[in-house]
């Protein structure tokens, strides 16, 4: 409609009614919406219907075609036309902004990055005395440095941000800026700057006297990078109040309507993440957190919580954050799925994440080293060991993030001290990941997880007691943070050494709750070992890092005598016999079926976009199940 400033006529009435019912119809009738606003230019209309129109015409197509071009030259036409124009900041801004989402759209496909930062610029430049334009337009600009990874830049604009937001009044809007610039603080790395930055934020949040909805979308914005923070620095039971504290939260938010009601300040009217979307991001942080600790009956339990509700959401939203949720919530179900024994449901849904990746080149780029080295702990799983190296080498060429680099060099070292004639490659590793010597990441996980792969390693060599010293290191670490799967690794390895250094008894205190533990979380692998120890049999498991550290390598255990027997337990002896054999049929049928599946071919794929749909189905496995009896 024209503003009142305007003189409408009846003709550009008609023609915006009938374009809004084409709009509004179901299924909507774009191209006649198109022709009715187009209609309007015939008439020779003044500058503000001309403006207008040409923004509502780019509206249009860029929501509702894939005519990016002509979206784009309506919405720079009425960003041209309405700065001719006084007092129409609506317009002027809406076109701007509008503009600005479309460059960033086409950001990967069209180096469009010159052409929407001077606008941005300028649009911020004017817009100081419109609050709302202004920390939206910074909002998007620092959006657009983080999509380019040039944090620093971001960050300095939601900090200018912030400053404005305080200077009109907004404590909401300052607290959204503050936050944000938090998040990316702790994507750099910064600790020493975030930590003083989320005290204030804390503080902001809990003075703000507001809209409840509001209040509570600022307190889970806070508590989930509280929580990630924990997460990231492998800290599994430091984490759990504000876990807590989280999801309560989140269930408050839950019982709360939606407060039709404006806010009185213009600088107020943002919105972290629609409650649906906080939900399951909850659910998110949840299973991350389940799967550090090793409860990963809770993170299956989470995740099919949260992916019904994506499912249900992706039917009427098509946010690409649904789909970034998705592929997170599948990588760590696929690791599930592989400690838990089901092999092949893990291929099947790194082929869903390779199918999502295909959609969305942006989504791939930020995922394609997650995907090689799922598809490297999956070639573990199924002792695919020259697949597992090619897979974790594209892994570490993919990647600039710290925590993951050293996630996978873990894993590729616990994949040549499998091959054992990789010695130079293997010390090069080992060296990088010193828990001893300026580790180079801050997680607790992945130094325990170092620990382990030492202690591993020493095992192996016959150096004993150094390798009771690196586990013993690793289950002091383990244990302050209750890194259950890292626990039971350690102890059934001890077990293992005190096996072979004739101390049975001792052993069969550290094999006895390894078992047990490895039952409740549960973890196949460990169980087989464990088992396989009780009864007094030659084995080997495969094994690999789970979540930013938990480790699980074992070699060929030569087992002459039976440590239940040894120990005089001869009915724990006939039920570990039964177990050892339940636990193999069940590893040897999945690890059939899951080399037998088409997806298996996945594990050659090392370079390039995702193979989807270049699959041919196996005519049976083709590695060795010798490995696994």
């Amino acid at each position: 409609m024209a503003t009142s400033g305007e003189a409408p006529e009846s003709w550009y009435l008609a023609l915006l009614g009938f374009a809004e019912h084409f709009r509004t119809s179901s299924p909507p009738k774009i191209r006649l919406c198109v022709h009715c606003l187009q209609a309007v230019f015939q008439f020779k209309p003044p500058q503000r219907v001309e403006a207008r129109t040409h923004l509502q015409l780019g509206s249009v197509l860029y929501h509702h075609t894939k005519n990016t071009e002509l979206a784009r030259s309506h919405l720079e036409k009425a960003w041209f036309i309405s700065q001719q124009i006084p007092q129409f900041e609506d317009v002027k801004f809406e076109a701007a902004s509008l503009l600005s989402e479309l460059y960033c759209q086409q950001l990967l496909l069209h180096n469009l990055v010159d052409s929407a930062k001077p606008l941005l610029r300028k649009a911020i430049q004017i817009s100081q005395q419109t609050p709302y334009w202004h920390c939206r337009l910074l909002f998007q600009l620092a959006q657009l440095h983080t999509l380019e990874k040039d944090l620093v830049s971001a960050c300095d604009l939601l900090g200018v941000g912030a400053e404005y937001a305080r200077v009109v009044g907004s404590e909401y809007t300052r607290a959204l800026f503050l936050l944000s610039k938090g998040m990316l603080l702790l994507m750099e790395r910064k600790l020493g700057e975030v930590h003083p930055l989320l005290t204030l934020c804390g503080t902001i949040v809990e003075n703000w006297q507001g809209n409840p909805i509001q209040k509570e979308s600022l307190r889970v914005f806070f508590l989930v990078l509280q929580v990630t923070h924990y997460l990231d620095a492998g800290q599994v039971k430091s984490v759990k109040p504000c876990l807590k504290q989280l999801q309560q939260c989140i269930q408050t938010i839950s019982t709360l309507h939606d407060d039709e009601i404006l806010p009185s300040n213009p600088a107020d009217l943002f919105h972290w993440l629609p409650k649906e979307h906080m939900c399951v991001l909850v659910y998110l942080v949840t299973v991350m957190h389940s799967m550090q600790a090793g409860y990963l009956e809770k993170a299956q339990k989470y995740t099919d919580k949260a992916l019904m509700q994506l499912e249900k959401l992706k039917m009427l939203d098509s946010s690409p954050i649904l789909s970034t949720f998705q592929v997170i919530l599948l990588e760590h179900i696929i690791m599930c799925r592989l400690v838990t024994g089901h092999k092949a449901t893990a291929l099947q849904e790194i082929s869903q994440v390779c199918q999502l990746c295909a959609q969305s080149p942006r989504l791939f780029t930020n995922h394609a080293s997650q995907l090689h080295t799922l598809l490297g702990l999956y070639c573990i799983s199924v002792n695919c060991m020259d697949n597992a190296e090619a897979q974790f080498t594209a892994a570490l060429r993919l990647t600039t993030h710290q925590e993951l680099w050293a996630f996978i060099v873990t894993n590729l070292a616990s994949v040549y001290i499998r091959e054992g004639n990789r010695h130079q490659e293997l010390y090069s590793l080992l060296e990088r990941i010193n828990p001893d010597h300026n580790f180079p990441v801050s997680s607790h996980c992945l130094r325990a997880a170092a620990f382990y792969i030492r202690g591993l390693l020493s095992f192996f060599q016959g150096r004993y007691n150094e390798a009771k010293r690196f586990l013993r290191e690793t289950l002091k670490m383990s244990n302050a943070e209750d890194l259950n799967r890292l626990t039971a690794c350690s102890l059934v390895l001890l077990g293992h050494i005190f096996y072979v250094l004739g101390n049975h008894r001792e052993s069969n205190n550290m094999v006895v709750p390894a078992m047990q533990l490895a039952s409740k979380i549960p973890d196949m692998s460990v169980q087989l070992w464990s088992s396989a120890l009780l009864k007094g049999k030659m084995t080997w498991v495969g094994g690999w890092v789970v979540l930013t550290g938990t480790v699980v390598l074992t070699g060929t255990v030569f087992l002459p005598v039976d440590l239940n027997k040894a120990c005089g337990n001869t009915i724990d002896a006939h039920e570990a016999a039964q177990m050892h054999q339940n636990f193999s049929q069940q590893l040897l049928q999945d690890h059939i079926a899951a080399c037998s599946l088409p997806e298996h071919n996945l594990i050659s794929w090392t370079d390039g976009p995702p193979p989807v749909g270049q699959f041919q189905a196996q005519n049976g496995p083709t590695t060795s199940l010798a490995s696994l009896l």
